[in-house]
């Protein structure tokens, strides 16, 4: 989703391997799949950031990444 990241693209590609092999695992559908990834999001935001304000700036910034990440080229 990100186009430059301060993680390294080694750390990332396992994670993100991890979480799709989790749904392939269960054989989630997408709406599942979404689903369980919003929720994930939400607790991450709820769990790990101080204010409310930091966290609909955190989750509208997130939202429009996943937006432009969707937009054809």
């Amino acid at each position: 989703m990100a186009t430059q990241s301060k993680y390294q693209s080694k750390q990332f590609d396992a994670l993100s391997g991890d979480l799709i092999a989790i749904l392939e695992k269960h054989k989630a559908p997408v709406d599942l799949s979404l689903m369980a990834l919003g929720n994930m999001v939400t607790n991450i935001l709820l769990e790990n950031v101080q204010t409310e304000a930091q966290r609909l700036a955190l989750a509208e910034a997130f939202s429009n990444a996943l937006k432009n990440s969707l937009k054809t080229k």
